[in-house]
């Protein structure tokens, strides 16, 4: 893609544990998730080359830790590995938000010590996966999780909650999924919340999640709020 990138968010001290960091957002996804609320993004055609991205960087030196390459799915992108290394050019960290849907690309990036940090977007599980995501890539988010497990550069797996979605025992059962597949790391669960139009049209949803009733497995469920 020519112009790939969506949008820049300057600057951000949520989405990098510990680190200044500005967000760049990709457009273009293989997911329709029913709460998405980036349509323009998941949609959209990128407004910005990789160049200016770069250039806006050149701008933020001494002022960012980190760059967080979110979406969208940044894993789609086919140059995102030259961007990446020009990105540590910069001696800047790099962190990946993705929804595990291309392993092989991510295992590239690993290998090549490009990638900091990662966020996993954990969707749901194999029997939901596809009503909530329109996809069928549980098998590649499957091989992302195992990836990261065995590998080791930090990583959280994240879950946004709706409880039409997802309830209570579903979320057990996540949870559960996720300790017999070895992940020993925080699990952050977010309500969804939004007073935009989403994808499935989806309403606002006050439900709370009731984390205490997740900790029996043994994984640290945390509530992320913003």
């Amino acid at each position: 893609m020519a112009n790939p990138i969506y949008h820049i968010t300057p600057f951000s001290l949520l989405d990098y544990p510990d680190k200044i960091a500005c967000i760049v957002w990709f457009a273009g996804c293989n997911m329709r998730c029913l709460y998405c609320y980036n349509i323009d993004i998941v949609k959209g055609k990128g407004r910005m080359s990789y160049d200016e991205v770069l250039e806006f960087l050149d701008t933020r030196k001494n002022l960012l830790d980190a760059v967080v390459l979110s979406g969208g799915e940044c894993m789609l992108h086919i140059r995102i590995e030259q961007f990446i290394k020009n990105i540590k050019l910069r001696n800047m960290l790099v962190k990946i938000d993705t929804n595990g849907s291309n392993p092989r690309a991510l295992s590239r990036l690993l290998r090549e010590n490009l990638v900091d940090y990662v966020a996993l977007d954990f969707k749901a599980l194999q029997d939901r996966f596809h009503k909530i995501t329109g996809s069928d890539h549980f098998r590649n988010f499957e091989k992302t999780l195992d990836l990261l497990i065995h590998n080791t550069v930090p990583f959280e797996v994240r879950t946004t909650v709706h409880s039409k979605l997802i309830d209570e025992n579903y979320l057990k059962q996540m949870v559960a999924y996720l300790k017999n597949k070895g992940y020993s790391g925080k699990y952050y669960l977010q309500n969804f919340f939004n007073d935009t139009p989403t994808l499935g049209e989806m309403e606002n949803d006050y439900t709370a999640i009731p984390v205490d009733s997740l900790q029996q497995f043994g994984i640290p469920v945390c509530l992320r709020t913003t």
